[in-house]
């Protein structure tokens, strides 16, 4: 009798895992959610509205076609990602040591690091230009507020009950849709740029698509994916895998891609039935960008902007330094866990905090918040091509994931995102200026 009961009690538990994701249909759809709407909310940081407001005002609509473009493709890298940490119970970082030449291992930690820094500095730049709109404060000292706030936020709040509060800072993306209700779109034209690619051939245009796909499929989501997939099981006694969390695990992924892939969509669409409509092709300064949103608030704009950019940057920021951490506390063996404390854990906090110092200290160079955040969402755009071609390597790697590697469906997307990502830095280097 014990012996037919044991399996059933080992399955029992091994289903428990990711068990308020195990149902992504009915109600309760928002709470059930897991580590790939955090992900995808993510995906939406400041970087993400200033690229997506600079293309929408530079061009209209001529660009919308790139939103369902990108949808699949970014779906497979982040499918991978969780699938690898899912499977084999390590980051990113960790598997990459195990499983290629330790050159490569700290190519791609680099390649994360300096995207990561990068785009904190940007992140953390636009929340304070954002607060100006409302309080005279100045640049720096708003920089420096803002990042004391994100250390204390991120070290000292447990990372389960900071993760349940990621999910509901996606909440402030949702003036973007908003708007849409309010200002005067043409929706058949909408329609049309959706499904009909326009692109004028030109360095331009492909500098704009750099920045849209490196700020949808950006480096630090790579390892923030498996890093929280890694803590998810760890927090479950004897795990096993199985194809319910397979299963789940593509639903919740495909959730957090989908929600930010629309809220793109959303920002060029608002930016172009205002910004671009109004003659404003170039988003300079945070007042420019606040704009977008005059239709829905009126002189309130500024307003709704600094909640929307304050509440994505909460959200965006600690989840590049984590990224940044994990990866490098795995390549070097450190422990390191959001749901350690400082004190046993302190080489990876310490990577936390020197990631925002650096950061901070980036704004100090003097190039405007809202540039910054296009020149961030570039630097992820030339940065993921190598790491999602060591993402392709391992989720094929029969020894590495088993029965569990990634279908033939996956490995052809990612395939595809790698090419194209690759290809658009050689189209703009040869498209005429």
């Amino acid at each position: 009798m014990a012996h037919d009961i044991a399996p059933d009690a080992a399955r029992a538990r091994s289903e428990r895992h990711h068990i308020s994701r195990s149902r992504i249909r009915g109600r309760g759809y928002f709470q059930r959610l897991g580590p790939g709407i955090v992900t995808g909310a993510a995906d939406d940081d400041p970087s993400g509205i200033g690229t997506y407001s600079q293309v929408g005002a530079a061009t209209g609509n001529r660009l919308l076609w790139s939103a369902p473009v990108l949808l699949p493709l970014a779906f497979a890298v982040q499918e991978a990602c969780a699938r690898l940490a899912l499977v084999t119970g390590k980051g990113l970082a960790g598997i990459i040591r195990e499983r290629l030449p330790r050159p490569l291992l700290f190519l791609c930690v680099a390649l994360v690091t300096i995207a990561n820094t990068v785009n904190i500095a940007a992140d953390i730049g636009s929340m304070s230009a954002a607060l100006r709109l409302l309080v005279p404060v100045p640049q720096f000292l708003g920089v420096v507020g803002f990042g004391v706030l994100i250390v204390l936020a991120e070290v000292y709040v447990p990372y389960h009950r900071y993760a349940k509060g990621l999910r509901w800072l996606c909440l402030s993306l949702l003036a973007y849709v908003a708007v849409l209700f309010v200002a005067n779109v043409d929706w058949p034209q909408v329609g049309l740029d959706l499904v009909i690619p326009r692109i004028e051939w030109g360095r331009t245009d492909i500098a704009l698509l750099i920045g849209l796909a490196g700020t949808t499929i950006s480096p630090y989501l790579f390892f923030w994916q498996s890093a929280e997939e890694m803590e998810a099981r760890a927090a479950e006694k004897d795990y096993a895998v199985n194809e319910m969390h397979i299963r789940a695990m593509r639903g919740d992924v495909f959730a957090g891609m989908a929600t930010g892939v629309f809220v793109m969509a959303a920002i060029m669409i608002t930016a172009s039935a205002t910004l671009h409509r109004a003659g404003i092709t170039t988003v300079q300064t945070a007042e420019q960008a606040a704009q977008a949103l005059t239709p829905l608030a009126g002189p309130f704009a500024g307003v709704l902007f600094l909640l929307g950019i304050v509440g994505t940057g909460l959200l965006s920021v600690p989840v590049l330094a984590g990224a940044t951490s994990y990866a490098i506390a795995e390549t070097f063996g450190w422990r390191g866990s959001l749901e350690r404390r400082p004190s046993q854990a302190r080489a990876f906090y310490a990577v936390i905090l020197v990631s925002i110092v650096v950061g901070l200290a980036l704004n100090l160079i003097g190039l405007d918040p809202i540039q910054f955040l296009f020149i961030a969402a570039v630097t992820n755009g030339l940065a993921a091509p190598i790491l999602m071609a060591v993402i392709w390597w391992l989720a094929r790697d029969e020894r590495l994931l088993g029965r569990w590697r990634s279908p033939l469906w996956s490995r052809i997307l990612l395939g595809v995102a790698i090419v194209t990502m690759a290809a658009l830095p050689v189209l703009w280097l040869i498209a005429p200026a």
